[in-house]
């Protein structure tokens, strides 16, 4: 039977198997890659990101208020 290995997004993506013989050096060195890809990306697309993230977090919904805050 083939394992399953969940995809790199929500629906769809690619598989990414980790070797568990790397080294501790190795694993670290993937990390700082991980690390720089991520400051570059934010550093070109920080303002549309951002408005992403808010999009997405963010709730509209109206509310009709009767009652005084206080």
């Amino acid at each position: 039977m083939k394992p399953y290995y969940p995809p790199s997004g929500p629906r769809h993506g690619i598989d990414v198997l980790i070797d568990p013989a790397w080294s501790p050096d190795q694993a670290m060195a993937v990390v700082e890659l991980l690390d720089d890809l991520r400051d570059r990306i934010w550093a070109h697309y920080e303002p549309v990101l951002q408005r992403k993230f808010s999009d997405e977090r963010v709730t509209h919904h109206h509310v009709e208020v009767t009652d005084p805050p206080f």
